[in-house]
């Protein structure tokens, strides 16, 4: 449920500091080939068909901003895969315990991770049978084409071609994200997460923060999300006139804002920084993610 909320103005907050991460570079030789894989768009969301343990295929999400790759419990009930242990995870909404469980083999197209423990969580909130996650990406390169609806997985060490049009950025990586320095919001500098698991862009206070700084804080939305863990938590809607990652610009961006658990994660809970969810990502053609090489690259629409 959304509901509208009339905040007063606010006093000028003093800026917070800006990245600590040197400045990113340009990097203009990446480009994805391999394998195509059908992939099913829902909202504005890429799903995958996977095999677990040879089974299968069952619709995975496909998901750069989760640091592990999770079951759902029904699947793994049914696939009667073997207990860990228990663990706590983090999920947008806090903290929640899960079951782990251990899968031999995940296979995606002709790309095969193996040894697998995956948190089992209930599909009814994950909006899937599964989520992919960056332990079976850590090696590979990730290219989401939003027109073909597509997804192609293929191994980071093959060779490397450029496409033309496109935008290279290298990243950081820390707990497996790539965490993007070349990014500004107003001309100020931020950290931007890509995040294919999140239909919004999500900011945390930081970054709300360093937006309004020497304005008055507009009318913003209230809205109600749901984390895949079943937790509830609410944010507050606003739109960013510019956002610029690498040398694209973007205009009048919405942005829900609140302080999610997996800032503090990335370390980025006291800096301005930002999850870019498929929202904002659909904006560009396509999206390739390399994580071994670090490297982000976008293709815009003409």
């Amino acid at each position: 449920m959304i509901s509208a909320a009339v905040l007063a103005s606010a006093p000028p907050v003093p800026a917070a500091p800006g990245p600590t991460i040197p400045p990113a570079t340009i990097d203009n030789n990446l480009e994805v080939v391999g394998e195509n894989l059908v992939a099913e768009e829902r909202r504005t969301r890429l799903f995958v068909d996977v095999l677990v343990n040879g089974n299968g295929p069952y619709s995975f999400l496909v998901d750069s901003g989760a640091d592990r790759s999770v079951v759902g419990a029904g699947l793994a009930e049914r696939l009667a895969l073997p207990v860990e242990a228990n663990v706590m995870v983090r999920g947008m909404a806090g903290t929640s315990p899960a079951t782990t469980v251990l899968i031999d083999t995940l296979s995606i197209g002709s790309s095969r991770i193996d040894g697998i423990v995956a948190p089992a969580l209930p599909e009814r909130f994950m909006g899937a049978q599964g989520i992919i996650g960056i332990d079976a990406l850590a090696d590979q390169r990730l290219l989401l084409d939003f027109d073909k609806r597509t997804v192609i997985i293929q191994d980071s060490r093959q060779p490397q071609m450029r496409e033309e049009g496109e935008i290279v950025v290298t990243a950081r990586r820390r707990k497996g994200q790539l965490i993007i320095t070349q990014a500004s919001v107003d001309g100020d500098r931020t950290y931007a997460v890509i995040d294919t698991g999140s239909e919004l862009t999500i900011g945390n206070s930081a970054m709300l923060r360093r937006a309004l700084r020497g304005r008055s804080k507009p009318p913003m939305q209230t809205i109600s999300l749901v984390s895949v863990t079943g937790a509830s938590f609410s944010a507050e809607v606003t739109t960013l006139a510019e956002l610029r990652v690498g040398g694209v610009l973007l205009k009048n961006v919405t942005v829900a804002f609140t302080d999610a658990p997996p800032f503090e994660l990335f370390g980025l809970e006291k800096q301005p920084a930002l999850l870019l969810g498929t929202d904002l990502l659909r904006s560009f053609k396509r999206l390739s993610l390399d994580f071994r090489n670090r490297k982000v690259r976008f293709v815009l629409r003409r």
